[in-house]
């Protein structure tokens, strides 16, 4: 029998209760039988109090609260923490099996493609009547990439996910098959045993975490998804649009989405990413693709036994199995079989020569390494032709044809590497060489002016500035080292393996040409051939840099030397918007805007100068760092900014949510591919509806902008406020991630990175920087212009994609904040007039948000129009707000001198658990 009857619409979210209340159920007893009735009723009391205070926000409720956790010893603190956390994460994996259930039911129903999916997009693309002919064009010219990047505060390990995988397959199993009871009890067993295997595993690392762990960690991701589900991906696109083809023409569709990845090449603040770094990531990637290769080749060898005595074969596939150095009379006719084997020992020698142990069977016969990946690839493509040729489609399009797909989108590098530096360390370094080649030259007192002067002299000459004869700084020779190791990467696994390299902090064409500069010193950039080997990005951070954005790329591209280098490029130049810095910079609404306008001219500086855009997103995870559903957000851009290419960070526990099983990951992919399909063909060519919304937008802008920066950059003790009210301080000092958490050893806002600044302000859920300022600028818009001016905000909010966006990402952020919580977390400023004063400019902030919010959208609640986030919400809340209450309670030990080994790590757990709960939180 099926464990779920089947669904209807008025109760189509029993099973999802079901899953919680049994997932609930076995963690419940697991802690009861492991660490005793008393530890298990001490949880249970903790909860129902947090429920109580958080319903009623009743003070009694609040002291009782505040007493009990303060009487929890030490030895049980952990447990507590554990408890709740794992529930989080459990509740985590029966919703995304709950989102696969209802898209199975949805398919199986019959029912019209659901918007984010591939049939969703092609059924608009077909109403808008847009023919093969534009397809292929689009899909021709298409560049999909997530990149994924290293998290500060991720502290999740491998072994927590691995086990969490498997309980998501036995969930899945149990909706897919049909168990008899005795199956269903044994599936039930399993679930046990699983959930006792994660809560006696250990959630935290022992030692800090290298720049090497988060390599491994962002690598297990492919193992999880990536190798295996892409190729399905672009499989069943395939298929669609051979059967929607109206001249019946079967799409082969080149390899447009691919992976990229900021971890072991991104160095902007991060000094133990180093050349030899980058080249343990480059390795360790390729560690992986040919390990996968190797794996499937192995088993389509054994699959492949075609005899040629009943099928016929190219005469190429022929060749192929002669060239094999498997001989064995017993395959003698079995050409397929003999030609895989040799690609799979031919695999094998290549990962011998790169330095690269493979794993599995190993061939009982040397051979010739693979001189490149289209060498692989060509040889299964012998394979597949003959088999579509002579034999069957069916046969071509299993297993081997996600093979042929993986091998075309990971090559032998797997992903690309971005390398990223501070455009500051770039300007030193280059002012170091210029110093010693020609004394005197004083680069760094030139003005701007003066120093692209120098720099295009240059660039005009292909003699290199370095000597060996000189000894430059550590700093310096890192930095040469760094573009020394892409050039050698080029030589070994070929120019796709590290592709751009990114300016971080560019605030004029100066940082563009430094960077220029030091990739003609190794030879990445050559003057003579006007030709360059990767991607010179820029980044636009702060309010300030994206409002000169469109001036630098401007001017640069009015200098022949770089215009020369772009056409070299295919005709495009990528530039990177930063939505986490520009955020702390200037706030939610201000961010969001002044991204928007920038969009908005480099659109045009682009168009002008005959240059292709391409946008790489900066987003993270929460609202405040440019997260919110990927699908929204790219629909949101203006018309013109996709042009069918874009690039977007995945980071820290957003990667974990979204890729970690694999048929959620198959999803997210899609709607990436998706997204930049609708945005691309069927967007409006205008920038945004109509002038007076932009002139609205400035004018709220303004007002937010201002009051943002009234309160975290104006206020005497708003730094310490915010250090001593928010886990700021453990996340600096407790050995989460490589990277230090400012970029100075400071305390100044202005010096902290953006991460654990919208990380530390969603764990003690105030979610400051995804809401800030909004109540206060639409309350000076609505003094100024009354019941008109509310009329107008609400028009924007149903005409204008980009506001709709904005407020639905507000309203998502709102939702997960709690002030009865925060307020709790503000006990933790020792000057109690300070605390006073702050947490009461940040509730009155917060109710006139939430306020303006509700009027705008007609919304009587938060979530009105999210019925998803609603259950995803409530279904968490009685977990996750005792996380907080401890982890409070836990801030208070530590920082009054409680130095037991056990505290430090009930505050890395609960920085998880809440993490867990909240999912886009960081």
């Amino acid at each position: 029998m099926n464990n779920h009857a089947p669904l209807t619409d008025q109760d189509k979210d029993t099973p999802l209760r079901d899953d919680i209340r049994m997932l609930g159920r076995i963690l419940g007893n697991t802690v009861r039988a492991q660490e005793g009735v008393d530890v298990f009723g001490l949880i249970e009391r903790i909860r129902q109090t947090s429920v109580r205070f958080h319903r009623d926000d009743d003070s009694d409720a609040r002291h009782e609260l505040e007493a009990m956790l303060k009487e929890v010893a030490h030895e049980n603190t952990l447990n507590v923490v554990r408890a709740f956390s794992y529930f989080s994460q459990l509740s985590n994996i029966a919703e995304d099996e709950h989102h696969i259930r209802r898209s199975r039911a949805h398919l199986r129903a019959g029912s019209a493609p659901r918007e984010g999916s591939m049939a969703h997009a092609l059924t608009l693309a077909s109403q808008a009547g847009i023919d093969d002919a534009r397809l292929k064009e689009f899909f021709d010219t298409a560049m999909i990439r997530p990149v994924l990047t290293a998290h500060p505060t991720e502290v999740q390990r491998k072994s927590i996910l691995n086990c969490q995988l498997r309980i998501a397959q036995l969930l899945d199993e149990r909706d897919r098959v049909a168990l008899t009871p005795e199956e269903e009890e044994e599936n039930e067993e399993s679930l046990r045993r699983e959930i006792l295997l994660l809560w006696e595993t250990r959630m935290l690392r022992l030692t800090k975490l290298s720049v090497v762990d988060e390599i491994a960690n962002g690598l297990s991701f492919y193992d999880y998804t990536f190798l295996r589900e892409l190729p399905k991906l672009y499989a069943r696109l395939e298929d669609q649009l051979s059967a929607r083809s109206q001249s019946g023409e079967h799409f082969d569709l080149p390899s447009f989405l691919r992976m990229g990845s900021w971890i072991g090449g991104d160095r902007d603040g991060n000094p133990f990413v180093t050349a030899d770094i980058l080249r343990r990531a480059l390795q360790l990637q390729s560690q992986v693709a040919f390990n996968f290769y190797i794996e499937e080749s192995s088993r389509l060898s054994n699959r492949l036994s075609l005899s040629s005595g009943l099928v016929d074969v190219s005469p190429e596939l022929v060749a192929l199995a002669e060239r094999s150095p498997y001989k064995s009379a017993h395959t003698e006719d079995e050409p397929y079989r003999r030609a895989m084997r040799g690609i799979h020992a031919r695999l094998w020698a290549t990962a011998v020569k790169l330095g690269i142990q493979p794993i599995g069977r190993q061939p009982g016969a040397a051979a010739e390494p693979y001189p490149d990946a289209e060498t692989f690839r060509t040889d299964l493509d012998i394979i597949h032709n003959s088999l579509l040729k002579y034999c069957s489609p069916a046969l071509a399009h299993g297993k081997l044809r996600e093979l042929q797909r993986a091998a075309s989108v990971f090559g032998f590098h797997l992903a690309s590497i971005d390398v990223r530096q501070n455009s500051d360390v770039h300007e030193r370094s280059v002012a170091e060489l210029l110093e010693a080649a020609h004394p005197g030259t004083k680069y760094l007192e030139k003005d701007e002016e003066g120093r692209i002067a120098i720099l295009l002299q240059e660039l005009a000459t292909s003699r290199p500035l370095s000597s060996p004869c000189v000894q430059y700084s550590e700093e310096t020779t890192g930095e040469l080292a760094i573009f020394r190791a892409i050039a050698e990467s080029h030589r070994i696994y070929g120019k796709c393996c590290v592709q751009n390299a990114i300016i971080s902090k560019t605030d004029g064409v100066s940082d563009m040409l430094e960077l220029a500069v030091l990739l003609k010193e190794v030879g990445l950039l050559n003057p003579a051939a006007g030709t360059l080997d990767v991607n010179l990005i820029p980044l636009f951070e702060t309010i300030g840099d994206l409002q000169n954005a469109p001036g630098i790329m401007d001017r640069i591209f009015s200098i022949p030397v770089f215009r020369k280098l772009v056409a070299s490029r295919d005709e495009a130049q990528e530039c990177m918007l930063g939505y986490s810095d520009s955020n702390k910079d200037g706030g939610f609404l201000t961010s969001g805007w002044e991204l928007y306008k920038a969009e908005i001219q480099l659109i045009e500086v682009f168009k002008r100068h005959g240059v292709r855009l391409r946008l790489f997103h900066g987003r993270g995870g929460s609202v405040g760092r440019g997260g919110g559903p990927s699908y929204q957000a790219i629909l949101a851009q203006p018309g013109g900014a996709v042009q069918g290419q874009i690039r977007l960070t995945e980071q820290g526990e957003v990667i974990a949510s979204k890729y970690s099983n694999p048929e959620v990951g198959r999803r997210n992919l899609e709607v990436l591919a998706a997204a930049t399909l609708e945005a691309t063909l069927l967007a409006h060519p205008e920038a945004a509806p109509c002038a007076d919304y932009l002139a609205v937008m400035d004018e709220l802008s303004d007002e937010a902008f201002k009051a943002y920066r009234h309160l975290v950059y104006e206020t005497p003790g708003f730094e310490t406020y915010f250090w001593e009210s928010t886990v700021i301080s453990e996340i600096a000092n407790l050995n989460i991630g490589s990277r230090p958490a400012s970029r100075k050893k400071s305390t100044a806002i202005e010096d902290l990175r953006a991460i654990p600044w919208v990380f530390s302000w969603a764990q003690s859920r105030v979610m400051l920087p995804g809401w800030f300022g909004f109540g206060s600028a639409v309350k000076a818009f609505l003094a100024k212009r009354g019941d008109a001016g509310m009329a107008q905000l609400q028009s924007m909010y149903k005409e204008w994609s980009f506001f709709a966006t904005q407020l639905a990402n507000m309203d998502m952020v709102l939702s997960k904040s709690d002030l009865a919580i925060a307020s709790r977390y503000a006990e933790l400023v020792q000057d109690a007039s300070l605390r006073d004063a702050i947490f009461t400019r940040i509730k009155a902030e917060w109710e006139s948000t939430l306020e303006v919010l509700l009027a705008i959208t007609g919304q009587k609640e938060l979530t009105e129009g999210n019925p998803l986030l609603a259950r995803s919400i409530r279904n968490r809340l009685p977990y996750l707000n005792p996380l907080n209450h401890v982890q409070v309670e836990l801030l208070h030990r530590y920082r009054e001198g409680d130095k037991d080994d056990r505290v430090r790590r009930g505050i890395l757990l609960s920085i998880n658990g809440v993490a867990a709960g909240l999912r886009n939180s960081g």
